[in-house]
């Protein structure tokens, strides 16, 4: 189990039941368990979804789209089943924020699940999980078969005639399955590869049918908006950015953890106040400041607001909420190299410009940090990146490129530091091998 940490500027949605054993059923039905579930119920599917629309919530994954919105696209009526599919394949580096969900709160995902089913009018739900987080599989089954043993699940739920199944599936650890449609391919037995959209999820998505993907922490923020009403969880973030966002902070930082804040938190304060600065007395230097797909900020970028808008504004992501710090001493040309050596070994293949062109970025990198660059690799590097952009079938590509763009764009200086045979001017510092970057 994993240490919890803690800072007096959280807002504890999500995580207030963390900690308190709601694993255990009896414990969560304690902690108002299942009541949101019941309420919707109640409320049926237009007064779910208006909730949903009134709390701002935005999906959690990385994209941000309006889950409200999302789930109204689901046409109401379907020749074929409709489905509720829980993407828990959580597999970001610097992100390790749906793996606390499932350990600590595992029926909130549950239950969110089930609020979306009955919002969309589905009568399965199937929860996925990444292929590493074994030990969270058992979490989940027994989860999942505790729920079934007090009748929440199955036939005739809380007496209502509504009949709802839910089932977990585990993945083999493919980052690409991360992106929707591949996932729902791996859940289909297939090889975990995208599709060609449209027709998009919503109306052509697992077996042919109607589908609704939302991230983990997307689902278990769901039975708090429902208790707590809409407007209330809105409230705590900011303008079109409803609630609050786990944030994964690592790097080199004095507090690494995830902490649960409210959209709109001050990148700054998450950094020298939540994470009580620069490691070591170290001075900043860069952040990423969403997971390893997003372009980095430098020091004099970082008095932004932490939501979906603010962010792209300023030329970047909130993507997945893993904020990776990294002080002075990190080089950024062999951190670039370790970013793009992940989406290469990471990549399905199945597109052209993402296949060849992170294996052409990673060899480019590789040989520029050991020395033996020249001054038009700098460009070459660059150009490669941007022609990975907008031309593959899934957000790949473009996780892969948009980081190492950010990187010669801020950082030209230093890759123009290790030409000419020079040796890495940071070598000698081992910092970036003892990265805690989470994964």
């Amino acid at each position: 189990m994993a240490n919890l940490v803690s800072h007096p500027d959280e807002v504890k949605v999500v995580t207030k039941r963390f900690g308190q054993g709601a694993a255990n059923i009896d414990r969560y039905l304690e902690l108002d368990g299942y009541k949101a579930v019941q309420k919707a119920l109640e409320l049926g599917a237009d007064g779910i979804i208006n909730e949903m629309k009134a709390s701002s919530l935005r999906g959690r994954g990385g994209a941000g789209f309006p889950t409200g919105m999302k789930w109204s696209f689901v046409p109401k009526e379907s020749a074929k089943p409709k489905y509720v599919l829980c993407n828990g394949d959580e597999s970001e580096p610097g992100t390790c924020k749906d793996r606390l969900i499932f350990e600590h709160d595992p029926h909130s995902v549950i239950e969110g699940a089930m609020i979306a089913a009955i919002a969309v009018g589905s009568h399965d739900v199937y929860i996925y999980i990444r292929g590493e987080y074994r030990y969270l599989l058992e979490i989940m089954q027994k989860a999942i078969a505790d729920a079934y043993a007090k009748g929440f699940c199955g036939k005739n739920i809380f007496g209502s005639g509504y009949d709802l199944n839910v089932y977990w599936h585990g993945g083999a650890g493919a980052y690409e399955v991360g992106e929707e449609s591949a996932l729902m391919e791996s859940l289909e037995g297939k090889r975990g590869v995208p599709r060609i959209r449209p027709p998009f999820p919503a109306v052509v998505g697992l077996w042919g049918g109607p589908t609704v993907i939302n991230n983990a922490e997307t689902l278990a923020s769901v039975p708090h908006i429902l208790l707590m009403g809409g407007k209330q969880y809105a409230e705590i973030g900011v303008d079109r950015n409803g609630g609050t966002r786990l944030f994964s902070l690592s790097g080199h930082v004095e507090r690494p953890g995830v902490y649960e804040l409210p959209l709109g938190y001050s990148l700054r304060k998450a950094i020298y106040e939540v994470g009580g600065g620069i490691a070591n007395g170290r001075a900043l230097k860069a952040v990423v400041p969403g997971g390893s797909s997003v372009p980095c900020l430098k020091p004099d970028e970082i008095d932004i607001s932490l939501d979906f808008d603010s962010m792209m504004k300023a030329g970047t992501f909130l993507g997945s909420g893993g904020i990776v710090v990294l002080d002075d001493q990190t080089c950024i040309v062999k951190f670039a190299l370790r970013t793009i050596q992940f989406y290469r070994h990471e990549s399905c293949g199945w597109c052209i410009p993402c296949r060849e062109g992170t294996d052409w970025l990673s060899k480019s990198l590789k040989r520029f940090h050991a020395g033996g660059g020249v001054a038009k690799d700098i460009d070459n590097i660059r150009y490669l990146a941007e022609n990975m952009l907008g031309r593959t079938f899934c957000p790949l590509g473009d996780a892969a490129a948009m980081p190492i763009i950010g990187f010669v764009n801020k950082f030209r200086k230093e890759f123009e530091a290790h030409l000419d045979g020079k040796p890495c001017p940071y070598e000698k510092h081992p910092a970036l091998s003892q990265l805690a970057v989470v994964r």
